[in-house]
C-alpha cells in the first residue's frame, strides 16, 4: 500500500466514524482518537509512539470485528500499510 492508499484509507475510516450512530458515542470517540493518532503518528518519526499506536490499533480492531466489520477491514488494512512503510 503506498501513501496515497493510506491516506484514502484514512479518508474512509473517517466517513465511516461519521456514520456511527449517536448511540455509540464511545466507540465514535475512540476511534476517533486512534484516527488522530495515526494522523500525527505519520507525521512523526518516534517507534514508542508507533507500538503505541499499533498496540491501540490491535485492540480496536479485536474489540468492534463483530459490530463494526467495515471499520475493522479499514483498521486492518491500514495495519498492513504501514507495516509495508516501515511503521
Amino acid at each position: 500500500m503506498t501513501e496515497k492508499e493510506v491516506s484514502e484509507a484514512l479518508f474512509n475510516l473517517r466517513r465511516e466514524i461519521e456514520q456511527l450512530s449517536t448511540a455509540d458515542a464511545e466507540t465514535r470517540a475512540r476511534l476517533e482518537t486512534i484516527l488522530s493518532d495515526l494522523e500525527r503518528q505519520l507525521e512523526a518519526s518516534e517507534d514508542e509512539h508507533r507500538l503505541h499506536l499499533l498496540d491501540d490499533m490491535k485492540e480496536a480492531i479485536s474489540q468492534f470485528e463483530v459490530e463494526h466489520p467495515r471499520i475493522t477491514g479499514i483498521l486492518n488494512d491500514l495495519m498492513v500499510a504501514l507495516g509495508n512503510l516501515g511503521i
